[in-house]
């Protein structure tokens, strides 16, 4: 932990129980820091903000670390693990459904994120608090896959305007997501966007066979995947939202996989996919806040790429991780449009996301009258200033 960095003991005290593995140095820091908090309030906000109730409750109750905290703070952890456990064996049933649904029509399916996370390095037990389902699919069988689920028995989220359907394997990170009693399926076919694809096509390619509640899915190998997860953590900072528990997910890998994910191919990875300085902005969390020890040549990436205001950005995030207003829309914004291959998918979007339907108008804006409804269309015309912007 850098001494130098402007953090509070709380905020230090949780970083240091974000991983799974410890030694004794860790576990000697963890309890001094136990034994000088003064805020626990803030502790178990900051604890459920993040997502990581039930891997804290698991490190403290497995080092024994509880004496010191509060019985009401380890009782909310401990009902965070019991949740997550509930909502992950819940996902994993419905995700068992669907295994059997593509699987009779032999389409290959790699799990990504939360349930892939938690099936390999958290080790199926609870840690991995997740809330929806992502998957991998070819993009010629995509849209495949989606009907099958809303054949049997799967429904949609709305999709914006009838123009995207014309895109809607374009239109965004993952098609609209499909659910099926409260659970959520989100497809993706594309995961660096459209000037990667040989990235995509490497992780879809190079997954390998796990069996989840007796069907036969996929798990991405460990280093695409790990620049996965860091392309999927940077998305969440350019829309001012970021949580340790995705920083998380990169220490338990890098712990679990360390010469598979931190070689040279990882740097020639980024640089071909233009992550260069993305990477390095996330991988020096991991060495400055806990502690990662990298290669020598691992550091000067990090020193050549490193922005100083990526720890910064962390450490805001840190104290806010979500519900933050948005920094810069138009960068956002633009950033979409130039991940939707084609000039044509681009003014096909443009167009149906400034002329959505009627009905998500009305839930955009909390309109019940077709006529008020009319009122809002003007305003989505803004967007286009976004575009023009500079």
């Amino acid at each position: 932990m850098n001494s130098e960095l402007k953090i509070n003991d709380e905020e230090i005290l949780l970083i240091e129980l974000c991983r799974l593995k410890f030694n004794d140095a860790h576990l000697i820091r963890i309890r001094d820091f136990i034994s000088n908090i003064s805020d626990w309030n803030y502790f178990g906000s900051l604890v459920k903000a993040h997502g990581v109730g039930a891997l804290v409750w698991h490190n403290l109750d497995k080092h024994k670390l509880q004496d010191g905290i509060p019985e009401e703070v380890l009782a909310s952890l401990r009902g965070a693990l019991m949740i997550s456990l509930s909502r992950n064996a819940f996902n994993t049933e419905i995700m068992g459904d669907v295994l059997k649904l593509l699987n009779a029509e032999n389409i290959k399916t790699v799990l990504l994120k939360g349930l892939a996370l938690e099936n390999t390095v958290y080790g199926n037990s609870g840690l991995r608090q997740m809330s929806d389902v992502d998957v991998l699919i070819d993009r010629k069988d995509c849209i495949r896959a989606r009907d099958i689920l809303l054949s049997n028995g799967f429904d949609s989220l709305p999709v914006k305007s009838v123009l995207h359907k014309l895109i809607i394997s374009n239109t965004g990170k993952h098609l609209p997501s499909v659910t099926k009693n409260g659970a959520y399926i989100d497809i993706h076919n594309d995961l660096f966007g459209v000037k990667n694809n040989v990235l995509t096509r490497m992780l879809y390619t190079n997954s390998y066979v796990i069996e989840l509640i007796g069907e036969q899915t996929y798990i991405p190998q460990p280093q695409i995947f790990f620049l996965y997860l860091v392309r999927h953590l940077n998305s969440h900072e350019m829309n001012d939202e970021s949580q340790l528990r995705l920083y998380t997910d990169l220490v338990v890998m890098i712990e679990k996989y360390p010469d598979e994910i931190l070689n040279y191919d990882l740097i020639k990875y980024a640089s071909e996919a233009g992550m260069s300085e993305i990477l390095a902005s996330h991988l020096g969390p991991l060495r400055d806040l806990w502690g990662i020890s990298f290669s020598e040549w691992t550091n000067d990436f990090i020193n050549r790429w490193y922005n100083q205001d990526s720890l910064n950005k962390f450490l805001f995030f840190l104290n806010s991780p979500k519900d933050n207003p948005p920094s810069d829309k138009a960068m956002v914004y633009r950033h979409t449009i130039g991940e939707i291959p084609g000039v044509a998918r681009k003014f096909i979007f443009i167009l149906g996301d400034i002329f959505p339907s009627v009905s998500f108008m009305k839930k955009r804006y909390g309109c019940n009258s077709f006529w008020k409804v009319l009122m809002y269309y003007p305003h989505r015309l803004g967007k286009i200033i976004w575009l023009l912007r500079r």
